[in-house]
């Protein structure tokens, strides 16, 4: 594992502590984008690695981008994403609090409302707007939120699905009563968060599912980083001398 120390040069005990869980029996003290290069060349001190997997910033990304063929990476992660899929009997105050969660990550972060209800849309607005004015983080948030920021509304919720599905966001939250009810109907998302009790802050910080997941629309063809990234197949054949007699003729005719 390769991690950046703090300014005494240690790395943080409950990171350390999570690995030990994991099972990682060496540790690099070195991150950014300098840490992805010494992964995929090797150095004197860091060996060289055959995959390079997990979140990092701008830096880090273009890195992976840069290294992929050398070695193979999980994806290009980032920035952050979040998309309510929310019906009328929403709390706004709750719904804009959840979209500013992740528009305070990053002035490149996108926040998404879909909505069956006007009166909603109008109420998250407006909920929105006071809300940043109490955030420490607000010139990031507001920046994230005049940028990338929507608020679309859909006929109903199935039509909210389709949208969803089209954009593929990193986080979705589908904040109605009966959350399984639309469950299979969700095709693209990094990680799902059912209900109205399920905030995305919630996946950040406790939940447990993994949170290195695809950004950008690349929920569309890609996973959240799971074990399924560590496993290699290698396929393999055999033939005896009569099964291989009966169809030599047509090896050697294509």
């Amino acid at each position: 594992m390769v991690t950046p120390p703090s300014k005494n040069g240690k790395v943080n005990p409950v990171i350390l502590a999570a690995a030990k869980i994991a099972g990682v029996d060496r540790i690099f003290k070195v991150g950014g984008a300098q840490a992805v290069a010494a992964l995929a060349y090797g150095t004197e001190s860091v060996p060289k690695a055959d995959k390079i997997v997990g979140p990092g910033n701008v830096f880090v990304a273009t890195a992976k981008r840069m290294l992929y063929g050398l070695v193979d990476i999980d994806m290009i992660a980032g920035p952050s994403e979040i998309l309510v899929l929310a019906d009328g009997t929403c709390n706004p105050k709750f719904v804009a609090a959840d979209l500013l969660s992740q528009a305070e990550h990053d002035k490149l972060a996108s926040a998404v409302l879909v909505t069956d209800s006007e009166e909603l849309a109008y109420a998250v607005s407006e909920e929105i707007e006071a809300q940043l004015k109490t955030l420490p983080r607000e010139e990031i948030a507001r920046t994230s939120i005049d940028t990338n920021g929507k608020i679309i509304i859909a006929k109903d919720l199935d039509q909210g699905i389709e949208i969803a599905n089209e954009i593929a966001p990193e986080h979705l939250e589908v904040c109605v009563d009966e959350p399984f009810r639309y469950l299979d109907k969700i095709k693209n998302a990094g990680s799902i968060f059912l209900g109205k009790n399920t905030p995305e802050a919630l996946g950040d910080y406790l939940a447990g599912p993994n949170h290195t997941l695809p950004t950008s629309g690349t929920a569309r063809f890609s996973s959240a980083l799971g074990v399924d990234d560590f496993v290699k197949k290698t396929q393999f054949s055999y033939f005896t001398e009569e099964a291989l007699s009966l169809v030599a003729d047509k090896v050697a005719l294509f």
